[in-house]
């Protein structure tokens, strides 16, 4: 008998909605990280550049990860 949830797809859906869980509450600090870049860009500071580096850094980090879970698991399924 084939079972229901592979244990591949299973970590994958797992994973996936751990990674959606946490964005959820990130959206809270945009305000924040826009006054800091503001405060920063008045006083010449360059700090605004950097906080923009660790926003795209920490957008693009999950993608990343599920693109190279998603492949391992394309190639699992190949064999």
């Amino acid at each position: 008998m084939q079972k229901l949830i592979q244990p591949a797809s299973f970590s994958t859906i797992f994973i996936f909605l751990f990674l959606f869980a946490i964005t959820m509450d990130a959206t809270a600090q945009c305000p924040m990280c826009k006054a800091a870049a503001e405060s920063s860009l008045k006083e010449g500071s360059g700090a605004a550049k950097g906080l923009n580096k660790g926003i795209l850094y920490l957008f693009f980090t999950p993608f990343i990860l599920i693109g190279v879970v998603g492949y391992k698991v394309y190639k699992a399924h190949q064999k």
